[in-house]
């Protein structure tokens, strides 16, 4: 089992030293080191996950972003029109500009000793294009959107930039020690099925082989990618031929039907929310994930990330229980779990 436990807040509160600030922790590699082995100690999870965010892709193209508290990220100038492109630094170098990225996966993994793989992470194109845009979170992200319609060229000046830019990050990442990558595209939810393809999978695609590419040149070995774009139930099964060898889920899209249309392996795909109820009903709810997914190409997961108010108790049941019920299963000798369908 392993959790987007990607909140700034939840994991805040659980670094000492109020006086570390988000951005802070995240770049100063001991503090990310500490906070991405606090959930190794208390939960029996199989793998890590690094302490970052997926705004240091917008930082080290030049725009500033402030983590506000009880708000989210701000961006104080983002960009306005298509003539701002010209003002991010499109030709920055990821190598030196996020190094404290890479010496906070370099850390982690010796301090993790081999007891589970670390993986590294990027927002992906579109939602950083939409960050940038709109300034912080949008319900609508009508500012974005407004751009691939009146202004398509441009739209995809900046998503060929920020690819670049992600394509890189992540190859430093392995090459540092990340064990596996993982792509966020967290905004895909906004997008129909004609500008997901247009303005989205092409720039997936482009990642997964130019870090496939970049590891090979540098001879370092190839590492597995994750690709997660919530709410693009419409595309799963094209998004499955991009490149990489997990799909990870929302908590909307039907198990069966995933199943159906993933040939790969899949990641998810639990409610959040559901670690709000009660431990029997939350029990139940974890062990119907897995026996509907089986455990064969399976990593489970949270639909998306954890909620900064989530009860440390309700994530140990959730990993306890798809433990519990894997190895019941795996006892069956039924990894595509036929006996419960």
């Amino acid at each position: 089992a392993v959790v987007s436990t990607q909140s700034k807040q939840w994991y805040q509160r659980r670094v000492r030293g109020k006086s570390n600030d988000f951005f802070t922790i995240c770049q100063t590699p001991e503090l990310a080191c500490e906070v991405t082995l606090q959930p190794i100690r208390r939960f029996d999870l199989d793998a890590a996950i690094i302490f970052s965010d997926i705004l240091v892709i917008p930082q080290a193209l030049g725009l500033e972003v402030i983590m506000k508290p009880g708000v989210g990220p701000f961006f104080p100038e983002p960009l306005i029109s298509p003539k701002d492109i010209d003002k991010l630094d499109a030709e920055v170098d990821v190598s030196t500009k996020l190094k404290y990225v890479y010496d906070a996966i370099t850390l982690t993994r010796h301090s993790l000793e081999g007891k589970v793989p670390l993986i590294g992470f990027s927002g992906a194109p579109w939602t950083l294009m939409g960050y940038m845009i709109e300034g912080g979170g949008s319900k609508t992200m009508s500012k974005t959107k407004k751009w691939l319609y009146t202004c398509p060229e441009e739209s995809h000046r900046l998503l060929k930039i920020i690819t670049r830019v992600v394509s890189d990050y992540l190859i430093q990442q392995a090459i540092a020690g990340a064990q596996m990558l993982q792509v966020f595209e967290s905004s895909a939810e906004y997008l129909g099925p004609e500008l997901f393809e247009e303005f989205c999978i092409s720039y997936l695609q482009e990642i997964a082989l130019s870090v496939r590419k970049g590891l090979a040149e540098r001879q370092v070995p190839d590492v597995p990618m994750i690709v997660f774009a919530k709410g693009a139930y419409h595309s799963i099964a094209k998004i499955s031929y991009t490149g990489y060898d997990v799909v990870g889920l929302d908590w909307t899209v039907d198990p069966n039907i995933a199943r159906d249309f993933c040939h790969i392996a899949v990641q998810g795909n639990l409610d959040p929310c559901a670690l709000y109820a009660p431990k029997e009903e939350l029990t139940e709810k974890v062990a119907e994930m897995v026996r509907q997914f089986g455990v064969r190409n399976y990593i489970a997961n949270l639909g998306h990330g954890i909620y900064p108010d989530m009860d440390p108790e309700s994530v140990k049941t959730f990993v306890d229980t798809v433990h519990r019920v894997s190895e019941e299963i795996m006892n069956k000798g039924d990894p595509f779990n036929q006996l419960y369908t």
